[in-house]
């Protein structure tokens, strides 16, 4: 038995081994620039400040602040490290696809390139709408509260963690429909499956919303929301790859008829 994964384990490892030395290269290169690149991840935060800073007088002496002796040295190798993963993404997809690509057909094999584009593209979208939608409502709801007794002093290395985590929830959660469509293009799901798990799938999604948001109910429907259109968006896509077999449908409701007339 063992004999038969060694090679799969052997194509893992190189495929991993591959991801994480551009992971690293794509690490030192994006050191160089991490002053621009946090610039970019704290410009939200500083207009919530600002807006929230003209209704409280507290708020006004709001700031970003660090704790640590090191901590302006740790923030930039998180900075780097997300920066990282992202201009990385492209080559990690590709050995995602290079290690799943030996049990595909020759046709789908030729899928490889929209694979990269297309998951890398929806995940900027995904950060993209994080950055632009959902942080300006989230932090400005998150300083606000309780900003009239309190002086918001950000602590910088808490709130890089945290942005990241916010901005990588979003961009995997817009990878479904990607995900989906190469799913349905091996045969291993179809629409009818994707339906029957929908109320599954609502369940899990606001599980996720509420782990990878913060403790806001507008941020977790913010996440939330779009989600449940993916997923929609996703049945339709998988609906016209690999739509399910409409005599197995009608034999599924004429045994489930059958069962309900027997109770």
């Amino acid at each position: 038995m063992f004999d038969d994964i060694r090679p799969h384990l052997v194509e893992l490892r190189k495929r991993l081994a591959i991801s994480s030395a551009s992971l690293f290269v794509m690490f030192f290169a994006m050191f160089y620039f991490y002053q621009p690149i946090l610039e970019w991840m704290i410009e939200p935060l500083n207009i919530a400040l600002n807006e929230v800073g003209k209704k409280s007088v507290h708020a006004a002496d709001g700031m970003v602040t660090t704790s640590q002796v090191g901590g302006a040295f740790f923030v930039a190798l998180k900075v780097s490290f997300f920066a990282a993963i992202v201009t990385a993404l492209p080559i990690i997809l590709s050995q995602i696809w290079l290690f799943v690509a030996p049990g595909l057909y020759a046709n789908e094999k030729k899928m490889v390139i929209p694979f990269i584009f297309g998951g890398t593209l929806m995940f900027l979208v995904g950060v993209l709408f994080a950055y632009y939608i959902v942080t300006p409502f989230g932090f400005d709801f998150l300083i606000t509260f309780g900003s009239f007794r309190f002086t918001p002093l950000i602590n910088i290395e808490d709130y890089v963690g945290f942005f990241s985590k916010i901005m990588f929830g979003f961009g995997l959660s817009f990878e479904l429909p990607v995900f989906a469509y190469f799913l349905a293009l091996v045969g291993l799901i179809d629409d009818r499956m994707m339906i029957s798990f929908f109320k599954y799938a609502i369940i899990i999604i606001f599980i996720i919303a509420a782990l990878l948001t913060p403790p806001d109910v507008l941020t977790q429907l913010l996440m939330a929301g779009p989600l449940i259109i993916l997923y929609g968006l996703s049945i339709l896509i998988v609906k016209m790859v690999n739509p399910a077999d409409p005599l197995e449908e009608e034999d599924e409701k004429e045994e489930k008829k059958e069962n309900d007339d027997g109770e």
